[in-house]
């Protein structure tokens, strides 16, 4: 039996009753004050006495910054302060979350690296004040040659040491004795996050101590980021971020929080940065556009004998970033040689960084796309091809994996979707003016839980509270990580409180990585067992037990841990017009425990509509300045739900039995291989094959000639 959506379709396994209990359908705890106004983001918070600050961005592409008009500015009304290289305060070259992170080094030097590099900061007592003052600015530039434009074989690239490099067997051997090869280039766009929050942050020193409201995915690690940069006590620190408008893998530490401690600490009073939309594209980060050469052989019977993945991307000037468009190459199929290679591209651009499904996303569409050509030369079912290249264990590694249903997901959603009633002959179905296709492809992320703490507090009045600091960036964190409490404790959901995303509750990863609730989850559970334990001895209310899972995870044995999937889609082209319509995806996936079937479908669908949007909308464009021409929601096109009229979600039983709560990750396993499906749907309806994305109408009409 299922539980179906009209408009989402089915959302797995029929979920008990609403009991607030770990598998029940149950929904958000904050969803009421969302959507009646009353949940207060970053930008919300009414604070005494706050000054506003405006950003001012570079208009060239590389060069030297030789003169700043503060002078005219500061004589502006309500103008308090103009930041810049000349005066703003030293920062920290050490900070960053992994590892020093030269992008965080803002307003040190009068060096331009990009479009759009910040070179300055007004602050004024009001939002209009600050950004008229920002306008009016005057800052000119020694320019300097730039390059902006990413390609194959670019002069500049290099291998990035230690990324994407395995060699197993001897690649080029294994391809000569193969009865089928594939070799082809496949190229992704230039991609940004466009949450629907911008970014923003709020500072203000208070008894000593630096107090932040921020829009980030984990306010522990912004807290320790932000004491290491300004060289402040940890202890004198304390981030906020309990409500965030979507993150993607942008808000991990945002430009606008150093602005904003900069400004708090030279005025010494409350600032706050809020981002504009064309400075989210400008600044923040994003998915670099990537170049990907796949070359398959397989046997006539169409067992793999050599997989040869060479991921080339853009990075910045500022630090490197590696798009490791290969990540899954070593993950999926089983095979005699696996050769992968990663090379990367200096520009002037803004410094790339994690978007929803790093690596994976990308990597798929090529991938997947590469494996339904050798389908095609083979003359064997896409998903058949897939099912005999199943590993036993990791097939680079050796290593057994934790958990590995992709079999059950392709052959489950195979039946689902009708796969196997479909003719594999391209161009043989129509609907008036359109032609109609099928596509398939597979995914994977990777999972594993990492060192967290929680604390929970038994109450005199039967209650407790649960302290973590997690991010709910609009996944449903926050009432998922209750349930985990809830059947921890053995209490209904309504006894439990729980509290996230204050940095003052102690270390906890961030949410990235599909790792977020696998971590916080762990460590509920771990604080629970110690209460059950102090309680048992005796201990009375109010009685507090805290958890730290560091050394549990690390003494867990090795093994391949991954999320997995297959996706299916059915489209419509209009050959005359290029127009592209997707009529249906499925998506099957074999993630651990779900928590909350409510939530969890919202994941699956949400990635699943980026996958498409990455398919045939998303692409980033920069002309001959090096400045985004597309730098709006008017011109950057993204999928909304109008843009896909069924939406059918599945998942496997697949518990963890390594993790206490059976948690995988799912935040961005559902992006993984839909684009790939959707332009394998292309082929299938049209007879052409797309390897460059976004599949767009000028595309569609070159190719039908």
């Amino acid at each position: 039996m299922t539980t179906t959506d009209p408009r989402v379709g089915t959302a797995g396994p029929t979920a008990p009753a609403d009991t607030g209990t770990v598998g029940s359908a149950r929904t958000r705890l904050e969803g009421r004050a969302k959507v009646t106004g009353e949940a207060r983001y970053a930008a919300d918070h009414p604070i005494e006495d706050l000054a506003h600050g405006s950003l001012v961005l570079s208009t060239i592409a590389r060069g030297r910054i030789t003169s700043i008009g503060e002078d005219a500015v500061l004589d502006m009304p309500g103008v308090l302060t103009v930041l810049h290289h000349g005066n703003a305060p030293r920062l920290n070259p050490e900070a960053g979350i992994f590892g020093p992170d030269p992008g965080l080094q803002l307003l040190q030097d009068d060096r331009v690296q990009y479009a759009g590099h910040p070179v300055a900061l007004v602050v004024a007592k009001t939002p209009e004040q600050a950004r008229a003052a920002a306008d009016a600015l005057e800052v000119t530039y020694e320019e300097q040659p730039h390059d902006s434009e990413f390609r194959a074989d670019h002069p500049a690239e290099y291998a990035p040491q230690g990324a994407g490099t395995v060699d197993k067997g001897d690649v080029d051997a294994e391809a000569d004795g193969a009865a089928a090869v594939v070799h082809h280039s496949y190229t992704t766009s230039e991609e940004h996050h466009t949450a629907m929050e911008p970014h923003a942050s709020m500072a203000r020193w208070e008894d000593g101590r630096l107090e932040v409201v921020d829009a980030n995915q984990g306010s522990f690690l912004a807290a320790k980021v932000v004491s290491t940069l300004f060289d402040l006590d940890p202890a004198s620190v304390r981030v906020r971020s309990e409500h965030v408008g979507g993150g993607f893998g942008s808000k991990a530490i945002g430009p606008q929080l150093v602005f904003a401690v900069m400004a708090a600490t030279r005025l010494r009073r409350p600032v706050r940065v809020v981002l504009t939309r064309p400075q989210v594209f400008a600044i923040t980060s994003l998915r670099s556009a990537t170049e990907q050469r796949v070359r398959l052989a397989a046997d006539a019977d169409g067992r793999l004998r050599a997989i040869d993945h060479e991921s080339r991307s853009f990075t910045s000037t500022i630090k490197e970033f590696v798009e490791l468009g290969t990540e899954l190459t070593g993950v999926m199929y089983a095979s005699e040689a696996i050769r992968t290679r990663t090379k990367v591209v200096p520009l002037n651009v803004p410094s790339p960084g994690w978007m929803r499904a790093p690596g994976a996303a990308p990597g798929s569409f090529a991938l997947e796309s590469a494996m339904d050509e050798l389908a095609q030369q083979l003359d064997v079912d896409p998903v058949e091809l897939r099912l005999r290249n199943e590993p036993a264990v990791g097939p680079v590694s050796g290593t057994p994996f934790s958990s590995r249903r992709l079999v059950d997901c392709l052959e489950q959603g195979a039946s689902r979707f009708g796969w196997w009633q479909r003719d594999r002959r391209p161009g043989m179905r129509r609907d008036g003016r359109w032609l109609l296709g099928t596509g398939v492809a597979a995914g994977s992320f990777g999972a594993g839980p990492m060192p967290s703490t929680a604390a929970i507090t038994a109450e005199t009045d039967g209650t407790y509270e649960v302290r973590i600091t997690a991010a709910d960036i609009g996944t449903g964190a926050r009432t998922a990580l209750s349930q985990v409490a809830a059947e921890a404790l053995e209490v209904p959901l309504e006894a439990v409180r729980i509290r996230i995303a204050d940095s003052d509750f102690g270390p906890a990863f961030l949410a990235g990585g599909s790792r977020g609730t696998e971590s916080w989850s762990f460590a509920i559970i771990e604080a629970a067992a110690a209460l059950h334990k102090k309680l048992a001895a005796g201990e009375r209310a109010p009685v507090t037990a805290r958890a730290d899972t560091t050394e549990l995870i690390g003494a867990r044995k090795q093994l391949e841990r991954h999320s997995f999937s297959s996706q299916f889609a059915e489209v419509a082209v209009d050959v005359t017009s290029g127009e592209v319509r997707v009529r249906r995806l499925l998506g099957t996936f074999a993630v651990g425990r779900i928590i909350n079937p409510l939530t969890a479908r919202s994941q699956f669908a949400g990635g699943m509509i980026m996958g498409l949007s990455m398919a045939l909308h998303e692409e980033g464009v920069r002309d001959a300045t090096g400045r985004q021409a597309n730098a709006n929601l008017a011109g950057y096109h993204i999928s909304a739900h109008a843009d896909v009229p069924e939406i059918d979600t599945y998942w496997v039983d697949d518990p963890d039995e390594d993790n206490p709560s059976g948690v995988k990750g799912i935040g961005e396993v559902g992006i993984v291989g839909t684009a790939a499906a959707i332009a394998n749907a292309v082929w299938h309806a049209t007879g052409v094959r797309h390897r460059n994305l976004p599949i767009s109408l000028d595309r569609v009409l070159d190719a039908a000639g």
